[in-house]
């Protein structure tokens, strides 16, 4: 690889770490869940969806939103790969996805928001 020399020298060591610093296409990811999640409505979903399994109409009711603006921020969710869903006949179910990432953003939410997880949906 090629040595990495900085202009000014501030008497810091940090050249010798240049070539471990993470590219900003490695920060991608993130920043496409942060900008999923730029949206009180679709953090509230998420969070909702981490505690339990609901259909459309039940959000809906739980947000006092329509079922189209719902299913809208349900898709974008989803398209993130933060929740999943599952179809039962007719009826369409989603909860949080059963991942790393969204483990993490449900502890820091109710970390950030020193809020609990509620009982039983």
């Amino acid at each position: 690889m090629n040595k990495t020399t900085l202009p000014h020298d501030h008497g810091t060591s940090i050249e010798k770490y240049m070539d471990s610093i993470p590219k900003t296409g490695d920060f991608q990811i993130l920043s496409d869940i942060f900008r999923l999640l730029g949206d009180g409505s679709r953090l509230r979903i998420f969070w909702i969806l981490c505690h339990c399994e609901e259909c459309v109409i039940n959000i809906s009711a739980m947000m006092d939103m329509s079922s189209p603006a719902v299913s809208h921020h349900l898709k974008l969710l989803k398209s993130g790969r933060l929740i999943v869903s599952r179809r039962e006949g007719k009826e369409v179910y989603y909860k949080a996805a059963d991942t790393e990432q969204a483990a993490l953003l449900h502890h820091m939410i109710e970390d950030l928001l020193k809020i609990t997880c509620p009982g039983d949906c």
